[in-house]
């Protein structure tokens, strides 16, 4: 499959800098934004851009190759009107957060049309996306297999996995994300007893110490140090109340059905719905952790965020 042009919905902070990646790896991009807005920013950073997704579909040679970077609510919309204008042996791509039940019907949808719908799940914030990403993939494995060379283009080194049938590539990052509230609750938690001890501490010191050649070294702590540096080892200015996306509600319900019990990851979850009544130095760690790595806000937490929306 020729994956030399493909169409692109959805220009988000993912988005438009997956855009910008793909071009710079010679992935020819034609992209389309609901949002006027999105679509005018998006066109000054160099994206090409159409205002229909008629006009992306008319642009694309058969056959086409569509990815989606949209929230997850916003999927069965975007399809409503993208499947119509496909054809047999087109691909669809979703590449946001999605509840893996959700992608794999679907799936089941758009086959009967003779349309694959691949899911891939993509970590690494708007940094990985500029820069190369985590992927895991979902689907048909020949079609995902014939569309490697894509992925490898948007995923850094030794950072693509075809994960198995429809549904797989979200599923393995639906746990990924909630691993991810486990791994940032214990490090907020942490710096919170740091903080409140008698030792006078230099948190941001302190932070970057844990991140040359200690147990806990990684990403996550690496954030921390930056964000310290930004906002001060009080983080005054950061919010404790802490947003909450889907993927962590859809672990702890996933796990419940397979009986498995994920006590740290709804412990993480409880404590960023109560953060709101409750403020806590560690709510402010959360906030900061996420603004560094998803460019998310500090100021405090919009009403109803348990459930995904990134903005297209």
């Amino acid at each position: 499959m020729n994956v030399k042009r493909i169409g692109y919905i959805g220009l988000g902070k993912m988005g438009v800098n997956m855009v910008l990646h793909l071009e710079e790896q010679g992935i020819k991009v034609v992209a389309f934004n609901r949002g006027k807005e999105g679509r005018d920013a998006a066109k000054k950073k160099g994206v090409h851009t159409v205002d229909s997704i008629e006009k992306l579909v008319a642009s694309l040679a058969a056959p086409r190759v569509v990815w989606l970077m949209v929230s997850h609510k916003g999927v069965d919309q975007v399809l409503k009107d993208l499947v119509p204008l496909l054809s047999k042996g087109d691909t669809v791509i979703d590449g946001g957060n999605c509840f893996y039940e959700e992608t794999q019907r679907r799936a089941k949808l758009l086959a009967r049309k003779g349309i694959v719908m691949l899911d891939a799940g993509v970590s690494g914030g708007p940094s990985g996306a500029r820069t190369g990403a985590c992927v895991m993939v979902g689907g048909d494995k020949k079609i995902a297999h014939s569309l490697a060379p894509l992925f490898k283009k948007i995923a850094t080194k030794d950072a693509f996995l075809y994960t198995g049938k429809s549904g797989a590539g979200h599923f393995v990052k639906m746990v990924h994300n909630g691993i991810e509230y486990g791994m940032m609750q214990a490090i907020a938690e942490g710096f919170e007893v740091l903080k409140k001890s008698l030792f006078d501490l230099d948190l941001e010191k302190v932070s970057k110490l844990y991140n040359h050649r200690s147990v806990i070294e990684s990403r996550l702590v690496g954030w921390l140090t930056d964000a310290f540096k930004t906002h001060g080892r009080d983080l005054k200015k950061v919010s404790s109340s802490v947003a909450h996306t889907g993927e962590g509600a859809w672990t702890i319900e996933t796990a419940k059905k397979l009986g498995v019990s994920v006590k740290v990851i709804e412990e993480s979850l409880k404590f960023r719905i109560q953060s709101e009544k409750k403020p806590a130095f560690a709510g402010k760690v959360l906030s900061a952790l996420r603004n560094q790595f998803g460019g998310h806000d500090i100021t405090g937490t919009p009403k109803g965020t348990s459930n995904f929306v990134n903005k297209t």
